[in-house]
């Protein structure tokens, strides 16, 4: 009796072990379920009835199972929202076409001999200047803005020599009481494209190359 209650023991911890890995190996939720069930039933069948499957096993299968279940259809709730998501910014986008925005970032647009940036003041500032570079980081002007209120500052640079640049950038000095203030460039543009791909939407500002990501908007003007 005992050789085969460790034989019948054996054959059931065997089966045992195959639950889970059934359990996780189906292609779906519902043949995962279906593989579970029968190994089941084939477990229940060989195990030695002076030594049943301990509850707790049986209990530890059944969670896998439905713990292998449960992340599948998060991942299909998961998958589902990211491409509601991209929908979204993408209609998102196409409908900022035409409009102006704020968005991070020190590149300087032209249109028409004119470019316009913001700065952001952490504080007020008694003294601000915007310098114009060159991609080089030469300075092409200079200007002045006097004294400003925390937050933020448009600025205009007016030239029609360097009216078809498209990589002109900008530094920010200000100051309180000779200390330095915090300011961060913003770039205002108006939308000519929205560019949705593989890796987020991005967005052409008339007169500027390179596209800016979606997720780089301050405010829509």
């Amino acid at each position: 009796m005992s050789i085969s209650s460790v034989t019948s023991t054996s054959n059931a911890q065997a089966t045992a072990n195959a639950v889970a890995s059934a359990a996780s190996s189906g292609s779906t939720p519902a043949a995962a379920q279906a593989n579970f069930l029968k190994l089941l039933v084939a477990q229940l069948n060989s195990q030695d009835p002076m030594n049943p499957m301990d509850n707790a096993q049986m209990t530890t299968q059944m969670a896998q199972l439905n713990m292998v279940s449960g992340i599948d259809k998060l991942n299909a709730t998961v998958q589902s929202m990211a491409t509601q998501f991209a929908s979204m910014q993408t209609m998102q986008g196409a409908s900022l076409v035409g409009k102006t925005v704020i968005v991070n970032g020190a590149n300087l647009p032209l249109n028409a001999g004119v470019g316009n940036g913001v700065i952001n003041l952490a504080s007020s500032a008694d003294a601000v200047s915007v310098n114009i570079l060159a991609p080089g980081g030469q300075v092409l002007d200079t200007v002045n803005l006097g004294p400003q209120s925390a937050g933020q500052v448009p600025f205009s640079w007016n030239t029609s020599t360097y009216s078809n640049r498209t990589d002109l950038t900008f530094s920010i000095t200000a100051t309180s009481g000779g200390q330095p203030v915090v300011a961060a460039p913003l770039m205002q543009g108006t939308v000519v494209a929205a560019n949705p791909s593989a890796t987020g939407l991005t967005l052409t500002l008339q007169g500027q190359a390179t596209p800016v990501a979606y997720g780089d908007i301050v405010s829509i003007l």
